[in-house]
């Protein structure tokens, strides 16, 4: 394929798997020999994490909505021509597509879909994804199948891609090794969860969840271990601390590397309610050859096979998620058998270089049209 001149655009000042997902894609395509750039607000995370992966990164005041934004992008359009922009929020999305009404040589459009929120019924959201964009990427096929119906939508100008992850990373490692080197407890059985702390993520259900089990025959507490960090951090360690577990909860915050985290834990659990696309979490997870808890929310089915790659459980109910907690703490060939199912099919289908191969053609067919 032709050297491509891509930017990619993120106006969001978290730091999760949408941001990852940026950085992995734009990484890999750097790799392949295309020129790219990222462009996000000063104070954005991925604005720091960036340049340690060897990208290129512009910051501009597009975090609002504001005609700031939309003449700083279109000043940087101007300066730095692109073939293809690829936005990755609400707010960017709007900015790049306002930038580009009447700019000679206006770069073609690809708008990301990382999430299942509802997308407005309106007359601008029609032109933003209808007329505006060029394709739509979703992380996942339900993703896909929601932008159709609620953008009105062609089927061919929607393309489900998940996430790749780096397979050579993501992969078991020794547990006991794994726990010592991060001083958590060798004989604990640790549930683990790594994402960030938004309300939607189901936390709070997960701790209760926790809290309610005890395993008395080893004499041993379910350990949790929550990595990641976010607005609901203060709300979480309140739960914490009101149900007197605080010495069997773990709150490491953010990590550069979640992989020496992941090998401690004995089952992950993603107990999201909302929002979901296909979370790089549980793929990792899954790479690491842990069973996952999670629930049937977003595109996560498309990954998680009840009983054959994971065990799904209805959202906000901790009382069900508990027991599926118990069931995997109290059946170690379960937890053998699920462990063994999730990395095969990590690797048969969660690939980096699937993913690149995947918007490569997205690029090539955007530009012939």
């Amino acid at each position: 394929m032709k050297r491509l001149r891509l930017i990619h655009t993120e106006s969001s000042c978290g730091w999760g798997g949408q941001e990852l997902r940026v950085l992995a894609e734009a990484a890999g395509m750097v790799g392949r020999g295309h020129d790219v750039l990222i462009v996000a607000p000063a104070e954005a995370p991925i604005v720091r994490e960036a340049p340690g992966r060897g990208l290129s990164t512009v910051a501009l005041p597009i975090a609002r909505k504001r005609l700031s934004g939309v003449l700083a992008m279109r000043r940087l359009l101007r300066e730095r021509p692109a073939d293809i922009v690829i936005t990755h929020s609400s707010t960017d999305s709007w900015l790049v597509a306002l930038a580009c009404i009447g700019l000679a040589h206006a770069p073609r459009i690809v708008r990301i879909r990382h999430v299942s929120a509802p997308i407005a019924d309106n007359a601008p959201n029609r032109w933003l994804y209808g007329r505006a964009a060029a394709h739509v990427v979703t992380t996942g096929e339900a993703l896909r199948l929601q932008v159709i119906r609620e953008a009105h939508l062609a089927p061919e100008r929607v393309t489900s891609v998940p996430t790749g992850i780096d397979l050579g990373r993501f992969s078991p490692g020794d547990r006991v090794q794994a726990r010592a080197a991060l001083s958590l407890p060798v004989e604990a059985f640790i549930v683990g969860i790594v994402a960030t702390l938004r309300s939607w993520k189901g936390h709070r259900y997960l701790v209760d969840a926790v809290a309610a089990l005890k395993d008395e025959r080893e004499g041993n507490d379910m350990r949790l271990v929550i990595v990641g960090d976010g607005p609901g951090r203060d709300n979480l360690r309140e739960q914490v601390r009101a149900l007197g577990i605080e010495d069997r909860v773990v709150m490491p915050g953010n990590q550069s590397d979640v992989v020496p985290w992941l090998q401690t834990f004995d089952l992950f659990a993603l107990p999201s309610y909302a929002n979901e696309g296909v979370p790089q979490a549980l793929m990792q997870a899954m790479a690491c050859g842990l069973p996952v808890v999670t629930t049937p929310v977003g595109a996560i089915g498309e990954i998680v096979s009840d009983g054959n790659t994971g065990i799904m459980v209805t959202p906000r109910d901790a009382e069900a998620l508990g027991a599926a907690l118990a069931r995997l703490r109290d059946d170690p060939p379960l937890r053998e058998r699920l462990g063994a199912a999730g990395m095969a099919q990590a690797h048969q289908r969660f690939s980096e270089a699937r993913m690149l191969d995947d918007m490569e053609r997205i690029f090539a067919a955007v530009l012939a049209q």
